[in-house]
């Protein structure tokens, strides 16, 4: 029985040793296949590694050019924003501008139709006191030819007197001292009289004129026309081309 058993261990040995080596050929392969793949996982991992070494500056890259393009974007918007604040401020401005513009305008205008006023008032006031110096000027002179007919026309009577007397005066008496002073003192007169404007009207030999005869009477005459002045009965006098007193005469018929 011993036997038996010792063959069967053996046999049991025999048949056990293939085997163990076949296992541990195939835990063999096996580890050589865990190993295999462990180096190449190791490698992978250390391409991976590699590529990871690599691979994050070309991510830093990459983020710090997205970061650039986003800040250029944020610029470029906010530069749009700042130029339409800007358009907007300047319209404002320019509006504002505008508003001022119309009020200084308005202001100016307000202004120009005062100063013209004023101007028109002083034009009207300067017209109003020249045409009053002219009117005074005028009155004055009309006051002063005024007073100087009415001396006149006391002093025509003077005249007058001085005339008839001279016809009274005989032939062998004109040449007397008395005579002669008397016609001295006449001319005189008259002299004076004609260097302030007074001057006889001529009427004799004359056709009648209302402005200048007061016609008293009618005569017949061989020597002149119809309508003619053939007298003179008293003499006429004008004072700066106005009628001081009318020639008093006679018109033939």
């Amino acid at each position: 029985m011993p036997d038996i058993e010792k063959e069967t261990q053996q046999s049991g040995q025999a048949v056990n040793k293939p085997d163990a080596e076949e296992a541990s050929k195939a835990v063999g392969g096996e580890g050589e296949k865990v190993s295999q793949e462990k180096k190449e996982g190791a490698a992978g991992g250390n391409a991976d590694n590699k590529g990871a070494d690599k691979n994050p500056g070309a991510d830093a890259a990459g983020q710090e050019a997205a970061s650039e393009k986003d800040e250029a974007a944020a610029s470029e918007t906010a530069s749009e924003e700042s130029s339409k604040e800007a358009g907007e401020e300047s319209g404002e401005a320019k509006a504002e501008g505008k508003k001022l513009f119309g009020k200084k305008e308005k202001k100016k205008d307000k202004a120009q139709e005062r100063i013209e006023e004023l101007e028109d008032k002083v034009k009207r006031q300067l017209a109003e006191f020249e045409n009053f110096r002219n009117r005074s000027e005028k009155e004055k002179t009309a006051m002063y030819e005024v007073g100087a007919k009415s001396v006149i026309e006391k002093l025509l009577p003077v005249i007058d007197n001085f005339e008839r007397g001279f016809l009274t005066v005989p032939e062998e008496e004109k040449d007397s001292p008395f005579v002669d002073g008397m016609n001295k003192v006449y001319k005189q007169l008259i002299t004076e009289l004609d260097s302030i404007g007074v001057k006889p009207i001529e009427a004799v030999g004359l056709e009648f004129d209302p402005n200048l005869h007061n016609a008293v009477m009618q005569v017949e005459s061989e020597e002149y026309e119809s309508g003619v002045v053939a007298q003179e009965l008293q003499k006429g006098y004008t004072y700066r081309d106005t009628v001081v007193r009318h020639s008093m005469v006679a018109v033939v018929q």
